[in-house]
């Protein structure tokens, strides 16, 4: 039994000729606490995933627990971070952060001072009044990730958060995502289409294949800790790296000896 579990799932789009299979028997189970990620070809079905299991997608068939509960329909336990940050140009930083906090009924003394917490984390605290046109891609998107951690969610969503930031910012953001994953405690499900990304970031790899997405395979991460830029250039690193890339048909696999 795991904090979530993605058993059978099958996701069908359309009717008919124009009948698109975006996921086929998906399976996935992982325990509180586990950063993800998801890798895959360009339209598998990751995104799909990714929605359904935040309640704001109906799945065709199968099953989604989350914290032991049927997924079926939206739910307040989590946090989405899109890949594009869609904050609104109108209110502050801080007030954007607020935002989910409003929309539960919940916005007091406590949120604000959360809100001010995530932002020092972040190293956003001396943004908290600025709005967003004012930031840098990489700070809003950091914005998007206080405001996703506002109510203390167990699970945080993520698609592609990074994809759209220069390397350096990618990297930056990379480590703070680590850091903040360790003061909150939150499982992580992360898509991404770095391989080098997801070997850095997560516990688990789950790769998918092409359309419809199966889950081809999913392996553990071992990197000594804690993680730092210097763990990309380990063996283990390497060696997960090529796992991955061989999963995803990227390389041959080794022949097997006889």
């Amino acid at each position: 039994m795991g904090f979530v579990e993605i058993s059978n799932v099958r996701k069908v789009f359309g009717s008919g000729p124009r009948e698109v299979v975006a996921l086929d028997e998906a399976n996935l189970a992982f325990e509180e606490g586990t950063f993800v990620a998801l890798l895959g070809p360009s339209g598998c079905g990751k995104t799909t995933l990714l929605t359904i299991v935040a309640g704001l997608v109906p799945k065709t068939s199968g099953s989604v627990k989350v914290g032991g509960r049927e997924v079926d329909g939206p739910y307040s336990d989590y946090g989405f971070v899109f890949q594009q940050p869609s904050l609104m140009p109108w209110r502050s930083v801080i007030e954007n952060v607020l935002f989910p906090m409003e929309i539960l009924g919940r916005r007091d003394a406590a949120a604000k001072a959360r809100a001010e917490h995530l932002l020092e984390l972040t190293g956003l605290k001396a943004f908290a009044q600025s709005r967003p046109h004012e930031l840098s891609g990489g700070m809003q998107q950091r914005v998007s990730l206080c405001r996703a951690l506002i109510h203390k969610p167990k699970l945080l969503l993520m698609d592609e958060p990074f994809g759209a930031l220069d390397e350096f910012t990618r990297l930056d953001m990379n480590d703070l995502l680590l850091k903040v994953k360790a003061e909150t405690g939150a499982s992580v499900l992360f898509v991404t289409h770095s391989i080098s990304e997801a070997v850095y970031l997560a516990d688990k790899v789950v790769v998918f294949t092409r359309r419809p997405a199966r889950v081809s395979t999913a392996f553990d991460i071992q990197l000594p800790g804690p993680r730092s830029q210097a763990s990309r250039f380990t063996p283990e690193f390497t060696a997960a790296e090529r796992r991955a890339s061989e999963a995803l048909g990227l390389l041959a696999a080794p022949a097997k000896e006889l």
